[in-house]
């Protein structure tokens, strides 16, 4: 989760977040390269004696403003096509999972097993543990097991809604009548906090998402219990 005074992202809990990582980490730097020469030229051409004001032409600075450029968008954009690419992989998930927007909370099918299915909804303020976090707590969390492939079928039944987890490098936009999908691997275990991230009524803010990561015995013994208590 977010915590104060943070500047950067969370940390990667997937290693399609830890390529958005480095690609954030890439460009920024290229950004911050890009304006410290900016402002070198135009600190030196402001406290330069010896600039001509009546050079009217040339070539050499124009082919480097026009190649320079160019060379700068290849470098961006050929990570930035790769990380797309890996973004929209799906190969063999291990598991599936139905989530549905609500106004205003999340339900979760698991599509392999049969009657798996719960609701989600946030704990009010006055009903917190002691360590629970404020706006970001459920009732039901979506456990899944790490180091597992994971397809999420997204939709929603009544207005837009999107399913985001910063950690994993998660965010889909949630249609009613579209389905939509996306995969990920968790690689570590915890619990990770997301929220609707598409405005979508009064209660837009009062809808989070909690993921969490166990080792694959843990969530089959898990989904033994609910399924006898079903």
């Amino acid at each position: 989760m977010a915590h104060p005074s943070q500047l950067g992202l969370q940390d990667a809990a997937s290693p399609l977040m830890e390529e958005l990582l480095y690609f954030y980490d890439h460009a920024s730097m290229i950004v911050f390269l890009i304006c410290s020469f900016v402002l070198y030229i135009i600190t030196v051409v402001m406290t330069s004696r010896f600039s001509d004001k009546h050079t009217l032409d040339s070539q050499e600075v124009e082919t480097v403003w026009t190649v320079a450029p160019a060379v700068v968008l290849i470098a961006i954009a050929i990570p930035s096509l790769r990380t797309l690419y890996l973004m929209d992989e799906n190969d063999s998930p291990h598991l599936t999972i139905k989530a549905m927007g609500h106004q205003w909370y999340w339900s979760y099918e698991y599509t392999d097993y049969q009657e798996l299915a719960f609701d989600s909804y946030m704990i009010p303020t006055q009903e917190l543990a002691i360590g629970q976090f404020r706006l970001l707590e459920v009732d039901h969390r979506m456990v899944v097991p790490m180091s597992s492939p994971l397809r999420i079928l997204i939709s929603a039944e009544d207005v837009l809604h999107s399913w985001a987890i910063p950690a994993l490098g998660v965010k889909v936009d949630a249609v009613p009548g579209r389905l939509n999908q996306t995969t990920f691997l968790v690689t570590r275990p915890g619990v990770f906090y997301g929220q609707c991230s598409e405005i979508c009524g009064a209660n837009h803010s009062f809808m989070p998402i909690v993921v969490e990561s166990v080792p694959l015995e843990h969530f089959q013994n898990w989904t033994t219990l609910l399924l006898e208590e079903a």
